[in-house]
């Protein structure tokens, strides 16, 4: 429940505290004294939008903090903890509001978003305005309605989960169209660069091979000639060859070392690298033997090299990266027509996600239809207890005309009344008069608030347009609403006034340069006094002094 709030510069107010009761309690007024203003500041601290006249004049700043007990309040404190902003039993929302517009919200000490003050807001308080009655006779207004007396947001919610799911795949059909031509000329070109690349078929690491293998056929006479001529030297010339000649001093220094052992060493040096030359003379033999110089598989690496780099500068890649290209190229064209084959997929998705919103649709029709036949009956019983005795109350809920899906379900609801024997039911806003329709929204309030519980109700002049025994009627319903929850009530009524548990008086007070507003807890004489102003206006007499008594004593 609201425990207190603290106003600092905020409009007409320079300081203000004021504490709140269980129960209910009632404010009240002169015309224009700014009995709404507690409830526009709270507002703030709901996270109202603020604007920059909102400050009082002359000051820096308004200050406004609003204290709630939430010790009860499960909700409350699961969202707090979720947020790790939990304190205590008590939930502080503040809101610091500059000259220039500029605003500040804090939960709990701690500086937050402002959407978070209207997130936690919705466990905390509900406030019924003076124009509620003014939105009823909308087609939106009426569907809130019954959705929040039959308290199915599961069905709602399945119900926008499948729509935006059909939504998503029509949005993804028209864009498979639209793409559609850009997706066949890509496809073209892709599918001749694949063939291409399919034909020629480079290896990966093969472009290396062919590289070396041109390279050695382009300078075939050239290697024939230098191994010809390095085996001349080695073995093949008769008159002085490097294996002879080293064959001979390897046997000279053989003898030599058995007259001295320092040449073994030299010997055994020699020795070996005439086998290391007899090796590799071998080795140069077989591959002068090897080579080969044919015209006809030169010219075919000569092409097939000489293409690869064609290929390769076409596609800007090197001539090594043909064979990643390739596989590319082939999963490009693989994907874009699996998204060909996707265009008849996403029909049949479609079908499917209309087949699921349309059962989550008739689940929620279904739930409607049980929830408007209760409602319809608590408030023509209400109707009739707030003074219009033959007045009947129908919500009426028909499938909608629309031919595509909406995401609030494929009904059509519409308040409907009679307000005289034998008179046909219509909409409301042809038949009820402002007051009726007033009457009518503020039944509708009580019924809602008491299905939908929240610690604290307001109901800032929701009475306007009310008098007499309905007034008194009005008054009994909201005392009998807060038995179970907190009711603040800004009335101008003193039926209703009189229900109080608490009264406020709300008082404006100037000294001809500076105005300011107060707000004042009534004493039981206080209240007599107020009551009867209310009463009789600003000339209080002994009757309605005797009037307002009888209405605090009942």
């Amino acid at each position: 429940m609201l425990l207190q709030l603290n106003i600092q510069n905020f409009a007409i107010v320079r300081s203000l505290d004021i504490d709140w009761r269980k129960g209910m309690t009632t404010i009240t007024g002169e015309t224009g004294a700014g009995k709404s203003i507690a409830i526009d500041a709270l507002g703030l601290c709901l996270g109202d939008r603020a604007i920059t006249n909102v400050v009082r004049p002359n000051a820096k700043k308004a200050e406004l903090a609003a204290t709630f007990e939430v010790s009860q309040n499960k909700s409350a404190k699961k969202w707090l903890s979720s947020h790790d902003l939990l304190s205590d039993d008590e939930c502080i929302l503040r809101r610091v509001i500059s000259a220039e517009g500029r605003s500040k919200a804090y939960i709990n000490g701690s500086q937050v978003p402002l959407a978070q003050l209207k997130d936690i807001a919705q466990f905390l308080i509900n406030i019924h305005g003076q124009h509620d009655h003014q939105l009823i006779v909308k087609a939106n207004q009426q569907r809130k309605i019954i959705d929040e007396y039959a308290k199915h947001q599961h069905l709602l919610d399945d119900v926008l989960y499948y729509y935006q799911q059909w939504q998503s795949l029509n949005n993804e059909l028209k864009q498979l169209h639209k793409s559609k031509e850009q997706r066949e000329a890509k496809q073209q070109l892709l599918r001749y660069q694949l063939n291409e690349l399919d034909e020629f078929s480079l290896q990966e690491g093969e472009f290396q091979t062919l590289e070396n293998d041109y390279k050695r056929h382009s300078n075939g006479q050239q290697l024939l000639n230098g191994a010809l001529q390095a085996l001349q030297t080695l073995s093949e010339d008769e008159n002085f060859n490097v294996t002879d000649s080293l064959r001979s001093n390897c046997e000279q220094l053989n003898e030599l070392a058995n007259m001295d052992p320092n040449l073994t060493e030299i010997a055994k040096t020699l020795g070996e690298a005439l086998i290391q030359i007899e090796d590799a003379n071998n080795e140069l033999k077989h591959y002068y033997e090897r080579l080969e110089l044919d015209p006809q598989a030169y010219q075919m690496i000569e092409d097939r090299y000489s293409f690869a780099i064609q290929l390769a500068k076409k596609h800007q890649v090197t001539p090594e990266d043909l064979p990643r290209l390739h596989l590319e190229i082939k999963q490009a064209l693989n994907l874009i027509t699996s998204d060909g084959s996707r265009l008849d997929n996403v029909y049949i998705d479609i079908e499917k996600a209309k087949t699921h919103y349309q059962q989550a649709a008739n689940t929620l029709t279904t739930s409607r239809l049980k929830s408007a036949k209760q409602l319809s009956k608590k408030i023509t019983a209400s109707m009739k207890e707030l003074n219009m005795e033959h007045g009947i109350f129908e919500v009426s809920v028909k499938p909608t005309e629309s031919e595509t899906l909406l995401p609030t379900g494929l009904d059509d609801i519409n308040f409907l009344i009679s307000l005289n024997p034998g008179q046909q039911l219509e909409a409301m806003n042809k038949v009820a008069s402002g007051g009726e329709l007033s009457r009518i929204s503020l039944a509708m309030q009580v019924i809602l608030a008491n299905k939908v519980v929240t610690p604290t109700l307001i109901f800032d002049e929701v009475d306007v347009g009310i008098s007499g025994p309905t007034a008194a009627m009005v008054g009994k319903k909201l005392q009998q609403l807060a038995r179970n929850t907190q009711v603040i009530c800004v009335t101008h009524l003193p039926q209703v006034a009189s229900k109080g548990h608490q009264q406020l008086i709300v008082t404006k007070l100037t000294d001809g340069q500076h105005t300011e507003t107060k707000v004042t807890e009534l004493s039981n004489n206080g209240r007599v006094q107020e009551i009867a102003r209310l009463l009789a206006g600003d000339k209080i007499t002994d009757n309605s002094l005797a009037n307002a008594q009888e209405l605090l004593a009942s």
